[in-house]
């Protein structure tokens, strides 16, 4: 983990995820009745809930829609949830306004071409290890496990980290 990672890190006050690829290993799966569904990682869930408890705010924004997500963004009390939204910069831009933030407070975990536009303005851009090749290239930094294998837990520690909070969040479990 680089300095500069850390330094991005100190002012995260809104943590972004994409879903598919991010928070799942990115493989859909579909029923013969046209249902889908998606497995989760729990050490990504933790993590999550671990920045939450920081004081961190959470959202998801995903271009694809499923109530596969709203259900398990329910589950981990992550507030703000937008599905079925391919311009992730102007949905980042409706909810920077509603909590009156500014782009160098949020850090954003995505793998793919439609989250570039944000991982390239947001004051911590950073892809999962199997992204594509040319996110990889533009975030500001890439996690070392893949998405849906714990790539958000580790970007999540990262920032509790960066703040100081990584210490404290683990030793609430002893």
């Amino acid at each position: 983990m680089t300095t500069d990672l850390l330094q991005r890190g100190k002012t995260i006050k809104l943590a972004v995820f994409d879903v598919d690829g991010v928070l799942t290993d990115g493989r859909l799966y579909f029923l013969e009745d046209g249902s889908e569904f998606k497995t989760f990682n729990t050490l990504d869930g933790q993590g999550i809930k671990m920045l939450m408890a920081s004081g961190v705010q959470t959202a998801i924004i995903s271009g694809r829609k499923t109530p596969v997500v709203e259900r398990r963004a329910k589950n981990l009390g992550i507030p703000h949830l937008y599905q079925g939204r391919e311009d992730k910069l102007v949905v980042l831009d409706e909810l920077l306004g509603q909590l009156n933030l500014s782009y160098e407070q949020v850090a954003y975990l995505g793998d793919d071409l439609p989250d570039l536009p944000v991982i390239r303005r947001v004051g911590l851009g950073m892809a999962v290890a199997n992204a594509a090749a040319f996110v990889r290239e533009h975030a500001h930094g890439v996690t070392t496990a893949r998405g849906g294998e714990g790539a958000a837990r580790e970007f999540c520690e990262l920032i509790l980290r960066a703040q100081g909070h990584l210490e404290a969040a683990n030793a609430a479990y002893l």
